[in-house]
């Protein structure tokens, strides 16, 4: 039997395919690359992740050791010789250092390990298809547009975050060193949430628009569109881009486009009615990083023990991406038979109800690993 393998299975988007993959049936197909730590096996790390996304006992216990590939790719050497990998007809490349933060693996990650984890399933006879998750803020995209996908080579001043450089990076690096490599690139757009467990899988970025609301005032305006996707519906247009026969384009966004995005108000509005609050409405100020920094000594007060100096930062950095009022063009994908995705604001209160009790440095942590 052929195999699909997966990297990042104990991460947010490769457990959420994982967990999809498995829901169909294709528990047996999955290899999955996975690292271990000093308390639980590489297994054991996969399940426990792949429960947050809902996957039950009985299910769980039908993923074998075998189906295991323990590894890193800060430290490929360590795995590319095994010769599971050879079993693979079809790769999703999930693994990746996704940390807004300065973390010192990003670039070993992202960029090194990857190509060489790319350039070892090149030399897989049968290999298909080899889906890379990129990111849709890899094209340094101008404000105020509909972004539609573009192979063009970026420059590192153009980026506002490490992360997204060397996603950019690592793109070009695979297509110029590795001609007719079966690759496919999908850039999502912001991944928040999940439309049945909320951020029970992950809280990534979910803490910024609560931070936000909560402050009263950040550095967009109210009015300005977000592209926001749930993980089960990106992990669901990932599989479309393996199982498709054929496929036309190298680069599908995977995104919310103009008809699925939200405006800063409407998420104001779903996330009172969650929390039973007020919206901000004319009380929102829309501001500019100087101001923002002003509030440093509230910050306890509105957000609990918390780490102010990386509040600060990530106010300067997601104050940046969220003033951009971009979209992500869908057309591609939907051309697939992907549904359009479910709108931030339809799955907002489910996201709130299972972090609600969460304090934002407690939240705040996986983006800043």
């Amino acid at each position: 039997m052929k195999k699909i393998l997966i990297t990042g299975a104990t991460g947010f988007l490769g457990g959420a395919v994982a967990a999809e993959l498995i829901a169909a049936g294709d528990v047996g197909k999955l290899l999955l690359l996975a690292r271990s730590n000093h308390e639980k096996s590489a297994l054991d790390r996969v399940k426990d992740n792949l429960s947050k996304f809902g996957v039950n006992s009985q299910q769980l216990a039908k993923l074998t050791p075998q189906q295991i590939i323990e590894g890193d790719l800060s430290k490929p050497e360590k795995f590319l010789s095994d010769a599971r990998l050879d079993q693979a007809d079809g790769v999703i490349n999930c693994a990746a250092i996704a940390s807004f933060g300065n973390n010192p693996l990003i670039w070993k990650v992202n960029v090194e390990g990857t190509f060489q984890l790319a350039s070892r399933m090149s030399r897989v006879a049968g290999l298909k298809r080899f889906v890379h998750i990129g990111t849709a803020m890899s094209c340094t995209p101008d404000p105020d547009t509909n972004v539609v996908e573009a192979t063009n080579p970026t420059q590192r001043k153009k980026h506002i975050v490490e992360y997204t450089w060397s996603k950019s990076t690592i793109e070009q690096m695979i297509t110029e060193h590795l001609p007719g490599f079966p690759l496919v690139i999908a850039r999502p757009s912001i991944v928040v949430g999940h439309t049945e467990h909320g951020c029970v899988p992950s809280a990534s970025i979910f803490w910024v628009f609560r931070m936000a609301l909560r402050l009263g005032k950040f550095m967009c305006n109210l009015e300005d569109r977000i592209d926001v996707i749930p993980v089960d519906y990106c992990a669901r247009a990932i599989i479309k881009l393996l199982q498709v026969p054929e496929l036309e384009y190298p680069v599908y966004h995977i995104s919310s486009g103009r008809q699925s995005s939200v405006t800063f108000a409407e998420i104001d509005r779903a996330m009172a009615q969650a929390s039973g609050t007020r919206p901000l409405a004319h009380d929102y100020q829309k501001v500019g990083y100087k101001e923002l920094t002003r509030e440093k000594s509230n910050f306890k007060t509105l957000f609990g023990d918390c780490n102010e100096k990386i509040v600060l930062k990530s106010m300067s950095l997601y104050g940046e991406f969220s003033k951009l009022n971009v979209t992500f063009d869908n057309e591609k994908i939907l051309k697939l038979g992907m549904p359009a995705s479910p709108r931030f604001t339809d799955y907002i209160d489910i996201c709130y109800k299972s972090v609600k009790d969460k304090t934002l440095s407690e939240l705040m942590a996986i983006d800043f690993k």
